[in-house]
């Protein structure tokens, strides 16, 4: 997965889940992991959700 399309799906995750900072993080990783398994790194994932929450 591109990191393009990797940031467009947490996107939706974040708006999904409507987290608005870092404190609903676990919410939002939980979620991305799922979704996003097999297809991106968690370790891409985190610091995506991160940049976005922060």
């Amino acid at each position: 997965m591109s990191p393009e399309k990797l940031k467009e799906a947490v996107e939706a995750i974040v708006a999904q889940t409507g987290a608005s900072s870092m404190a609903d993080m676990g919410k939002v990783m939980g979620m991305a992991s799922a979704q996003l398994a097999g297809k991106a790194d968690g370790k891409d994932i985190s610091t995506i959700v991160r940049e976005l929450l922060s």
